[in-house]
């Protein structure tokens, strides 16, 4: 019989053992997607990278032809990076740019967490070619978008099928938190939460507002 231990799985990401990639939030991207709604989109970007931020996780931001034709990175996430210049780049696979491949082997972690648009050529693009190398391989599912629901899909499908896992971007926040008694970085769980969590972030503010309720207790 398996023996439990009050320990995390292997499984779960933790601030310490991954890179996030944040791939070609750009307006004219986002123009064409049509499998998420634009300001769902923008939204859960914002909340993932400031759950990178807070939590320290390494973070590259990169993006396609963005003087000549994509537009700039989304203002959600170079806010939250101000003193980070994305990487732009020509190649629609951000894998094959050496610059990337650079910083992936400085960062020298083994798990790359994706999120970007579009899902069936800028996600599987660089998710299989480091499962190739031997990375493992996360993709923010709600965080990407592709021109329909069936592109995105696809493209979601084929990259399981090749053994990367598919996660949320509020898993991602909460899965890095993991416990509320961690209150180095409780305030601003909860604030990101509020901010960016939908109907979650809506449950907080009504519990501590009408009850004054805390996770951690």
């Amino acid at each position: 019989m398996p023996f439990a231990k009050a320990q995390p799985g292997k499984e779960l990401l933790n601030a310490n053992d991954h890179t996030l990639i944040m791939i070609d939030h750009q307006s004219q991207m986002s123009f064409a997607t049509k499998s998420i709604d634009i300001n769902v989109l923008r939204n859960n970007a914002a909340l993932v990278a400031k759950a990178a931020r807070e939590f320290k996780v390494p973070t590259i931001l990169t993006t396609v032809a963005a003087k000549s034709f994509s537009g700039p990175i989304f203002d959600e996430i170079q806010s939250v990076f101000p003193e980070q210049q994305p990487i732009d780049r020509t190649s629609m696979n951000t894998w094959e740019d050496q610059r990337i491949a650079d910083r992936v082997n400085e960062i020298g972690r083994g798990r790359i967490v994706l999120a970007g648009l579009w899902t069936s050529v800028c996600i599987v693009g660089p998710a299989l070619s480091a499962l190739d190398q031997g990375f493992e391989v996360y993709v923010i599912a709600d965080a990407s978008g592709d021109v329909s629901d069936e592109a995105h899909e696809r493209a979601m499908q084929r990259m399981i099928q090749a053994g990367a896992k598919p996660i949320t971007s509020l898993q991602y926040l909460l899965e890095l938190q993991r416990d509320w008694a961690r209150s180095e970085t409780y305030d601003e769980t909860v604030a990101t939460s509020i901010a960016h969590g939908g109907g979650y972030g809506l449950g907080l503010i009504y519990a501590k507002s009408m009850f004054n309720a805390s996770e951690g207790h």
